[in-house]
């Protein structure tokens, strides 16, 4: 399998890796305009944007969309992350060419009717109302505003009901003005693709597009804080987050072991401590998840009223735990959970595309696989208790808890516990 990237003269890139043996390919658009993106004013454009691509082209109706692609058995998406937006499709090999077309076409070509607009504000803000309903939703969105409160990158990306329900058919097509250029662009493509025969599809269709200089998005700064709503449900909903390196540092993947072997499995120490043995709740986990300049090792569980706060100080004692005496066979394990996970998420074609899309905005270039395991491989035990220290002690932090938990600690105490 060999990765090959090319740009035009424009700006717009394009990367592809050719699967050998496969049948199917995954082709997309992804573009560096999400969430992180927006002016206060525009919180939640990028994402109805999205909506809004498959609601009608110059070429095609909403219909005819959905059509061209379903016809020959394909699958055709999108989505919207702080960081990006994507559009993409899965299609036998020789309807590459059909997918490449719809897919610039919703992408450069949107009519932005003004009925189908309101059509597609309804089914979004319903898409908000059902993540309000749903706690194990919510909370995550409440952690990340404590975590980067009064920034970009701490908003929702769905946005709230008031400007959801203001934007106008300007507001769309200035934030396409804004920040959908040619550099802004990756086309990414793997499976059974031929670069060269994308290389044409792209000058055919984005090559007469004009350069623009792309808006910077505003660095984070994790602060930390604490969110609590008190509501009768059946579970208390905890989370915590802690400020931990982003995809430029090579510590992300000290900090990747370490979440994987705290709550990452269920062999992990929070898994067996608080599920396990002490019965505590049924779902709790860790996880590390990383932007361009920052990142957050989050930990996360349901459990009761009565209960909420004994797990919430047995989680703190365990990071501190991890610190002491994280164990040489402890990281092996999360190391090989890892490497396991992560290559054999790349026998998709599908999760392939994404990767070389999110390392070419990242780097602006595909690092070989190789030099990724040796990175991985190269965490040791001693890294990953340093990183546990930080974590457990002097890390920024932030809390977010929903459902009956007026019996939680709040987040001054458990830093008072942190430090203890």
């Amino acid at each position: 399998m060999t990765v090959r990237q090319d740009q035009l003269k424009n700006g717009f890139r394009i990367v592809s890796e050719h699967m050998p043996g496969l049948q199917s390919a995954a082709i997309g658009i992804w573009v560096t305009a999400g969430g992180r993106h927006e002016r206060i004013e525009q919180n939640g454009i990028a994402h109805f944007l999205e909506h809004m691509a498959f609601k009608g082209t110059e070429r095609r109706s909403a219909l005819q969309i959905a059509e061209a692609i379903e016809d020959v058995g394909g699958y055709i998406n999108a989505y919207t992350s702080r960081e990006v937006t994507a559009y993409y499709a899965r299609v036998l090999k020789d309807d590459v060419a059909l997918a490449m077309d719809v897919i610039g076409d919703i992408v450069l070509n949107p009519v932005f009717d003004p009925r189908e607009i309101e059509v597609e504000r309804g089914v979004i803000l319903q898409e908000i109302g059902q993540a309000y309903d749903t706690p194990d939703d919510v909370i995550f969105d409440w952690l990340q505003e404590q975590s980067y409160h009064d920034q970009p990158l701490g908003r929702t990306i769905l946005g709230p009901t008031e400007r959801v329900s203001a934007f106008s058919r300007e507001d769309l097509s200035g934030f396409v003005s804004e920040h959908y250029g040619p550099e802004q662009m990756i086309l990414s493509a793997a499976g059974a693709v031929d670069h060269d025969a994308l290389m044409k599809m792209a000058e055919r269709m984005f090559g007469h597009l004009h350069p623009r200089k792309g808006l910077i998005a505003e660095a984070a700064r994790f602060t930390g804080g604490e969110a609590r709503q008190q509501k009768d449900l059946e579970q208390a909903h905890f989370a915590l987050a802690f400020e931990s390196p982003g995809y430029r540092d090579d510590a992300i993947y000290t900090a990747q072991i370490y979440s994987t072997a705290l709550g990452g499995g269920m062999s992990s120490r929070l898994f067996q401590e608080v599920r396990e043995t002490r019965g505590l709740c049924y779902t709790i986990f860790a996880q590390t998840g990383a932007y361009a300049d920052t990142g957050t090792t989050t930990i996360y569980a349901g459990t009761s009223a009565d209960q909420v706060g004994e797990l919430a100080t047995i989680t703190i004692d365990e990071m501190k735990r991890a610190a002491d005496d994280m164990n040489p066979e402890e990281v092996a394990r999360a190391r090989a959970q890892m490497k396991a996970g992560m290559l054999m998420g790349l026998e998709s074609p599908s999760n392939r595309a994404e990767r070389l899309a999110r390392l070419v905005q990242i780097w602006g270039d595909v690092p070989p696989l190789e030099e990724t395991i040796a990175k991985i491989d190269a965490v040791s035990t001693v890294d990953v208790r340093d990183f546990a220290e930080r974590l457990a002690i002097s890390a920024p932090a932030a809390l977010a808890l929903y459902g009956p938990v007026s019996g939680a600690p709040t987040l001054a105490e458990l830093q008072e516990r942190r430090a203890a």
